[in-house]
C-alpha cells in the first residue's frame, strides 16, 4: 500500500474515533471496542491488498467468514460486524463514500441467550453471607443492594458519587453511557445499607481527588469493576449460590423483579438507561415456573370457586 493511501487510512480511522467521541459521546471503553473492531478489519484488508475505501460486499463477507474461522463466537462476531457497519456509515456520512458496502452484510444468527438472574431471596442470601466483622462488610452489603435495587451498570456503580445521592427524595443521579444522566429511584433498604457503610468509609485515609466517590477500597481509592466482580463471585460461593454471578446478574435481577411485579417495559427501559426499547426486551423472560404459577393463579379457567 502506497504512503498516501496508508496516510488516508490512518486519517480516516482517527476521524471516525473523533466522531464517536465528540458527536456520539461514547465512553472510553466503548471507543476502545470500536477501535479494536475497525483495526481487525483494517488488518484483514491490508493482508488482501484492499484499501478501506475500495471495499466491496464480497470483501466484508470474507472478513466475516475469517472471524468464524479463527474461532470467534457468533455473539462476538455480531459485535465486531456492528462496529464495522458503524464505521462505514460514518464514511458515507462524512463524504468518503457514496454507497455503504455493509448494507447487505449479514450477521450470524444467534440463539436466545438469557443471562442468569437472582430472586430477591437469593439476593438476601448473598447479603446475609457477608461477614460484617470484616472492615468492608457493610460496604459489600451496600454494593449488592444498590446494584439490585437500582439496576446500575457496574461502571455507573464504581463512579457513583456521594453528591449524586438525594436521600430525602429517594433518587440517585446516575451518569450512564454517552455521559447521559438519568434519575433512578433508590429504596429505603439501599439507603440504610449506605448509611451502615459510612462509618467505615469516614475512617479511611481518602486519597486526594477520591473524596466524593461513594464506594472506596481500604486504601481510600474508588473501586474498579474487577474488584466488584471478584467480590460478588467470592460471596456467591460463600452463600452457596451455584449460578454464574457478575454485576450484570444483579442488573438483570432488578429488571426481572420489576417485570414480574407488573412494571411496563418502557419504565424498565428508562430505569436501565437503554436508548432503545429493543435492548430492554432481553429482560422480558420469565421462568416457566413463574408463567405456570401466573396462569394457575390468575386465569379465570383455573380459579377455584367455592360451591
Amino acid at each position: 500500500m502506497g504512503d498516501s493511501k496508508k496516510s488516508t487510512k490512518n486519517n480516516i480511522e482517527q476521524q471516525f474515533l473523533r466522531y464517536l467521541k465528540l458527536q456520539r459521546g461514547l465512553s472510553p471503553n466503548t471507543l476502545d471496542a470500536y477501535r479494536r473492531d475497525v483495526e481487525k478489519l483494517l488488518s484483514f484488508l491490508e493482508g488482501s491488498g484492499t484499501h478501506v475505501l475500495d471495499v466491496r460486499l464480497e470483501d466484508l463477507q470474507q472478513f466475516a467468514a475469517g472471524l468464524h474461522d479463527i474461532g470467534i463466537g457468533p455473539r462476538s462476531q455480531c459485535r465486531i460486524l456492528s462496529g464495522v457497519r458503524t464505521f462505514y456509515r460514518f464514511l458515507v456520512l462524512d463524504g468518503y463514500l457514496q454507497q455503504d458496502p455493509t448494507e447487505l452484510l449479514e450477521s450470524p444468527v444467534l440463539g436466545e441467550h438469557l443471562p442468569e438472574f437472582l430472586t430477591p431471596a437469593e439476593v438476601d442470601r448473598l447479603k446475609d453471607s457477608i461477614d460484617l466483622s470484616k472492615p468492608e462488610g457493610h460496604r459489600n452489603r451496600a454494593i449488592i443492594e444498590v446494584l439490585f435495587s437500582c439496576g446500575l451498570r457496574v461502571s455507573e456503580l464504581v463512579n457513583l458519587k456521594m453528591s449524586q445521592i438525594y436521600s430525602d427524595e429517594h433518587f440517585l443521579r446516575v451518569l450512564g453511557k454517552g455521559s447521559k444522566e438519568r434519575l433512578v429511584p433508590v429504596s429505603n433498604i439501599a439507603l440504610q445499607e449506605i448509611e451502615n457503610y459510612k462509618p467505615w468509609r469516614d475512617s479511611l485515609d481518602i486519597k486526594p481527588g477520591e473524596e466524593d466517590y461513594l464506594f472506596l477500597n481500604r486504601r481510600g481509592a474508588h473501586l474498579t469493576r474487577t474488584m466488584i466482580l471478584i467480590m460478588l463471585k467470592r460471596q456467591a460461593e460463600e452463600a452457596g449460590i451455584e449460578k454464574t454471578i457478575s454485576p450484570h446478574t444483579l442488573r438483570h435481577s432488578f429488571a426481572t423483579a420489576l417485570l414480574e411485579g407488573g412494571a411496563d417495559l418502557r419504565v424498565i427501559q428508562t430505569l436501565l438507561g437503554h436508548e432503545h426499547v429493543g435492548t430492554t426486551e432481553i429482560y422480558t423472560h420469565l421462568s416457566n415456573q413463574s408463567l405456570r404459577e401466573a396462569v394457575l393463579k390468575h386465569h379465570p379457567r383455573n380459579i377455584k370457586y367455592s360451591s
